[in-house]
C-alpha cells in the first residue's frame, strides 16, 4: 500500500462521515456545515488521483456556491437554526431508511467488488481534455443546472415573504 493509497483513504473515510453526520443530524445549519466538509473531502480524493482541475471546480462550484446558495436559501426562508419537531420522523420511519440505506449499500457492493480485479494503471488526462469534455459536451448540462439553482433561490425569497393568516406567529 503505497502513501498514495493511504492518503485516499484517509480523505475517503473523513467524506463518508462528514457525508452521514450531513444528513444524520437534526440541526439544519449543522448540516450543511457538514456537507462542506464531504464536498471539501471529496476534493481531496480528486487532489490525491491527480485531477488538480476537477478538484478546483469541486471547490468552486459546490463548495463556494451550492453551500452558500444552501445556506442564503435557509436564512431566506428562516428555516429553524436548532431541532425541530416540525422536521422530525418517528423511530420506526429513521429505522427503515437505515435498513433500506443499508441494504442498498450491500447490493452495490455486491456488484462493485468483483469488478475491482487489479489496480488499473494511471493514464495521464490533459487539463485541454477536461476542459474540451466541460465546456463543450456538458455546458448546457452545467447551464441548466445554474438557472435550477437560481429558480430555487428565488422560490426561497418568494415563499419567505408569503403573508401569513392575522392569528399566526412566524418563528
Amino acid at each position: 500500500m503505497t502513501s498514495l493509497d493511504i492518503a485516499f483513504l484517509a480523505t475517503g473515510a473523513i467524506t463518508v462521515a462528514a457525508a452521514l453526520l450531513a444528513v444524520t443530524t437534526r440541526h439544519l445549519v449543522h448540516s450543511a456545515l457538514w456537507l462542506v466538509l464531504a464536498l471539501g473531502g471529496l476534493a481531496g480524493c480528486y487532489l490525491v488521483l491527480g485531477a488538480e482541475l476537477v478538484a478546483l471546480v469541486q471547490v468552486l462550484v459546490y463548495v463556494g456556491a451550492v453551500v452558500v446558495l444552501v445556506i442564503f436559501a435557509m436564512m431566506l426562508t428562516r428555516a429553524p437554526i436548532g431541532p425541530s419537531p416540525d422536521h422530525s420522523t418517528s423511530r420506526l420511519h429513521r429505522l427503515l431508511a437505515a435498513v433500506l440505506g443499508a441494504g442498498v449499500t450491500a447490493l452495490l457492493l455486491a456488484v462493485l467488488l468483483p469488478l475491482g480485479g487489479e489496480a488499473v494503471a494511471r493514464t495521464p488526462v490533459s487539463t485541454n481534455g477536461i476542459a474540451e469534455d466541460i465546456f463543450g459536451t456538458w455546458v448546457w448540462p452545467f447551464e441548466a443546472l445554474s438557472l435550477l439553482l437560481l429558480i430555487a433561490l428565488i422560490g426561497a425569497f418568494a415563499v419567505s415573504r408569503l403573508t401569513r393568516p392575522a392569528g399566526e406567529v412566524r418563528r
